[in-house]
């Protein structure tokens, strides 16, 4: 076993995982095609694109129709993410609380997951615990579902297909994400843990990752309500995102 006192020496595909990152960095926010990042890897784009498909899945980078972005992963390791939107959420989550007496929570995805931002948690004494910082899958839960259904469909699909082999089963998820995306509000019916129940929202604001926010709970108490709760969840949607744009 390696005691660490050797002399380190450079990993061809760690050099260009490295490297892919750091040139996305250096872009200042603006995307980068996959043809400038062959260029100045001086290496297939074959061979590029698998490696920058690797970070997106992990969530280090973000791919558009532009080229490649930074992902949420990255801020997750040098710092706290987005605390301004943490901040402009906090107020609604704690009235949302008040409400309806459930845990809520609020998300971002990273990859091909989803990691909790912050969360205020029911009073009751049977309550939904959503520990932060950790990665969840970005399917079945409500909040990844607000993020799959904001996708062009093949981007999405090349998500579900991750999670689902089964061709009904991925048919009726693409009609529900539809239906999210036209709704704004995405549902989770003890799909994840086992009588839990949810219902989501999406907060975009140009510029910003967007996050999405989540009244979750027992289902015997959430599915009665959820019409009310899905009321309630859009609108607050809206809220945070005016404080967003306020501030």
């Amino acid at each position: 076993m390696s005691g660490g006192t050797g002399t380190a020496k450079q990993h061809r595909t760690v050099t260009r995982v490295v490297r892919i990152i750091e040139i996305v960095a250096a872009a200042g926010g603006e995307p980068v095609r996959l043809g400038t990042l062959s260029g100045a890897l001086d290496a297939p784009k074959t061979s590029i694109h698998g490696l920058a498909q690797g970070l997106v899945a992990t969530g280090y980078l973000l791919e558009t129709s532009a080229g490649y972005l930074l992902g949420p992963a990255v801020s997750s390791l040098v710092g706290p993410a987005e605390p301004d939107v943490i901040a402009a959420a906090r107020p609604v989550m704690e009235r949302l609380r008040r409400e309806f007496d459930e845990t809520v929570i609020l998300s971002t995805q990273v990859g091909l997951s989803v990691v909790y931002l912050d969360t205020v948690e029911s009073t009751q004494l049977i309550r939904y615990a959503a520990p932060l910082r950790q990665r969840r899958p970005v399917y079945p839960t409500s909040t990844g579902k607000c993020f799959l259904a904001r996708l062009p469909p093949d981007r999405r699909d090349a998500i579900l297909t991750a999670f689902l082999t089964d061709p009904a089963a991925l048919a009726t998820a693409r009609t529900e994400l539809t239906r999210a995306a036209a709704e704004g509000v995405a549902y989770n019916h003890h799909e994840t843990v086992p009588d839990v129940s949810a219902a989501a929202g999406l907060v975009e604001v140009p510029g910003r990752t967007p996050v999405a926010i989540a009244v979750v709970g027992p289902s015997g108490r959430v599915e009665p309500q959820l019409p009310t709760i899905a009321a309630a969840v859009k609108s607050a949607t809206t809220e945070i995102t005016a404080n967003l744009q306020a501030g």
